[in-house]
């Protein structure tokens, strides 16, 4: 159990950790609104690891040739996203500097976690990642130990991300910060989808 476990942990910090567009993402989120609805993002990212990491030990290796195939269109798909969402982001924040305060959509923690769920779920290369964790120990994945590690792995990364991007949020209170973290996150992750192609 300890084994699969740890090797579970080390799997969840080794695919949370290179912040990538996701990880700019919470933490933009969570410096413009709270760190509720950012932790709740995190939790999205982490709960699409541990789903990955639960596939990984079903059947890695047959999940991973059937994705392979679709691997390309994926990552379109997920810069095509992270840049719509660096657009909104950046749109949202000239918009709402340019104007009277106007009464906009709130994020919800809800929200939150459902679209990062879904935007994590189109990297198919952490189910790669995982299944080749699981092959290389001789397709002894650990079974729940092991998906248990990597999610409580990654939600403790994103979580710190998150808590980070809240953090900086209430450093950065007046309009002009919200609307340079906004732009700086928006820039962050459209250069991070770009790297998708």
């Amino acid at each position: 159990m300890s084994a699969a476990f740890l090797a579970g942990v080390v799997a969840g910090y080794g695919v949370a950790v290179p912040v990538g567009a996701i990880g700019a993402l919470i933490a933009g989120l969570s410096a413009r609104t709270s760190l509720r609805v950012g932790a709740a993002a995190g939790m999205g990212a982490a709960t699409a690891d541990g789903i990955y990491a639960l596939l990984a030990v079903a059947g890695g290796a047959a999940i991973a040739g059937l994705i392979a195939p679709i691997a390309t269109p994926l990552r379109w798909v997920a810069a095509a996203v992270l840049l719509g969402l660096a657009a909104m982001t950046a749109w949202g924040a000239l918009r709402k500097a340019g104007s009277a305060a106007r009464p906009e959509r709130p994020t919800t923690p809800l929200r939150a976690y459902l679209g990062i769920l879904g935007l994590t779920l189109l990297n198919p290369a952490t189910v790669v990642y995982f299944a080749a964790l699981v092959l290389g120990r001789g397709g002894e994945g650990g079974g729940f130990w092991f998906v248990l590690g990597a999610f409580l792995a990654s939600a403790s990364w994103q979580l710190l991300i998150a808590g980070g991007g809240s953090l900086v949020g209430r450093l950065l209170t007046g309009e002009r910060g919200r609307l340079i973290t906004a732009l700086v996150s928006s820039a962050v992750i459209a250069i991070l989808a770009i790297t998708l192609l």
